[in-house]
């Protein structure tokens, strides 16, 4: 993976009363070792993508989707990652700025995400960069570390086909 994009499975514990997940602890060194200062919810209706964006002034995004699922991509001019996280699965991803990222929803139904940050939101000056969800400089030579996805070394398309 990208340096320091992780992802950590999330524990749902059930008892008779239903389940509880922890989506956050400050002690999950190694994860998120920068102080969260905002938590934000977005829905996002099925197909819908939502890319490209990246932070230059330090901001770590941390998602966790909590229904639905999405494909989560974050590139470096070279590389991509994509990580498929789902509510029946839950993880925390966590997505340093500087990497151009975003994702797609990925199913039939509205996909729920939170998502964390070490920065609040600046209303005059945001810390956005943005290309659009169909840039075609967007040409990954490796995916998920491997040279030898069909899909590297051509425009990434977010709706390509996962199998034939």
């Amino acid at each position: 993976m990208l340096k320091g994009l992780e992802v950590k499975v999330l524990n749902r514990f059930a008892d008779e009363r239903g389940f509880f997940t922890e989506l956050f602890r400050s002690d999950w060194n190694g994860i998120i070792e920068e102080e969260i200062v905002q938590a934000n919810h977005s829905i996002s209706y099925p197909g819908m993508v939502r890319a490209w964006h990246r932070h230059l002034r330090g901001q770590v995004d941390c998602f966790v989707v909590l229904k639905g699922a999405l494909k989560i991509c974050a590139y470096d001019g070279e590389e991509l990652d994509e990580i498929v996280s789902t509510g029946e699965n839950l993880q925390l991803v966590r997505i340093p700025g500087h990497y151009w990222h975003g994702f797609k929803v990925v199913g039939e139904e509205r996909a729920y995400l939170v998502y964390f940050v070490n920065r609040l939101y600046d209303y005059d000056n945001p810390d956005e960069e943005r290309r659009p969800w169909n840039d075609p400089t967007i040409v990954p030579a490796r995916i998920n570390g491997r040279t030898d996805d069909e899909r590297c070394n051509k425009v990434w398309d977010w709706f390509c086909q996962p199998y034939k």
